[in-house]
């Protein structure tokens, strides 16, 4: 079933890819998806607060920002076109719109997670007692490549497993719950209620692998390029936002606490485990880093060996990234995929 679902999976992003707009032009009204989770919040609390709408006035521009419950179909969506940009990881981002065809750049790296992706069993144990249990996640998701990362350290592989069960994020909660469902991998806020079960034990979490899982706004490279005031007016308002969590605004961060169904401590606790970029200079670095392209081959080849790096990729390096130096890893006659910080350095320069 599983290899079924890679392949499916595969070539669903193809056909998305192929259904998106063959060029942009510039226009005026813009669209982009997100859906909860603890980094990502402030794009509904822009929404809902209009300090979006204050940052797209400026430049004469309307951009609406659509909550997707479902993530992958958030995704999904971005990649057939229907949407400008969505709020993504870095490894779906290059399995699913990069991967498809659709060339993608990393507006805003937000944050990484660095205790908020979890491999979780019921009563105590250990990694090595994963071997012949069913685990179930969003498969092929960044919650499969934690498991993957999870596993070898302790020198196991997913053969080593019962079975991969895909569950949407969405049912994760529930699932738990059941009798049948031994071990879950999922991400926050998911994990936080989820360890309220006293019978739940955290084995593995993202600060084992701190910088892997990066968070962020990706949009369409053609519609950046032709339209930059776009790009201005998001990352503008993101880094308003962005000043008001650094300063402890107890109003902002309760209404994304209250949005992502918990309260301000609960809230206070995810962002705890998520390595925010407050400031876009701690951003700009991070995307400037020695590590993000070895972190990104590391990716391209776990996406490659489950076989949705692209449709019929021959290799690991299928997918071109491309970084802010002008390097790029990967294909550099097929990138896909640009972490691009001249929005962000722009905020930081105080030039939006």
């Amino acid at each position: 079933m599983q290899a079924l679902r890679t392949l499916a999976l595969g070539a669903t992003a193809l056909a998305l890819g192929l259904s998106a707009p063959a060029a942009a032009q510039e226009k005026t009204e813009f669209r982009v998806a997100w859906s909860i989770y603890v980094g990502w919040m402030p794009w509904g609390y822009l929404e809902e607060s209009g300090i979006m709408d204050k940052w797209a006035d400026k430049y004469g521009i309307d951009i609406e920002i659509v909550q997707i419950n479902d993530y992958v179909e958030s995704i999904n969506q971005y990649t057939a076109g229907a949407f400008d940009g969505v709020s993504a990881t870095n490894m779906d981002t290059l399995s699913i719109p990069s991967g498809g065809g659709v060339d993608t750049t990393a507006l805003i790296v937000g944050d990484f997670s660095n205790g908020n992706d979890a491999v979780i069993v019921k009563g105590d144990g250990d990694l090595a007692g994963l071997s012949d249990k069913p685990v179930n996640l969003v498969e092929l998701s960044v919650s499969h490549y934690l498991l993957a990362r999870a596993l070898d350290s302790v020198g196991l592989r997913e053969a080593d497993l019962d079975a991969v069960i895909n569950t949407s994020d969405a049912d994760m909660i529930a699932a738990f719950q059941t009798e049948d469902v031994e071990a879950v991998v999922t991400w926050n806020p998911l994990v936080s209620t989820i360890l309220e079960d006293p019978n739940a034990t955290k084995l593995f979490d993202s600060s084992d692998i701190p910088g892997e899982i990066i968070d962020l706004m990706v949009v369409n490279t053609e519609t950046l390029e032709a339209n930059p005031d776009f790009g201005k007016a998001m990352v503008g308002a993101w880094y308003e936002v962005m000043g008001l969590m650094a300063a402890g605004d107890e109003e902002v961060l309760t209404a994304m606490a209250e949005a992502s169904g918990t309260d301000l401590a609960g809230y206070q606790a995810q962002l705890a485990s998520t390595e925010m970029f407050y400031d876009p200079a701690a951003a700009v670095a991070f995307t400037q880093s020695a590590e993000l392209p070895s972190t990104m081959v590391s990716v391209a080849e776990f996406l490659f060996d489950k076989g949705i790096l692209g449709e019929g990729a021959p290799s690991a390096d299928f997918v071109g990234v491309a970084y802010p130096d002008g390097s790029t890893t990967g294909d550099a006659n097929n990138v896909q995929f640009r972490f691009d910080t001249t929005y962000m350095q722009m905020a930081a320069d105080g030039g939006l």
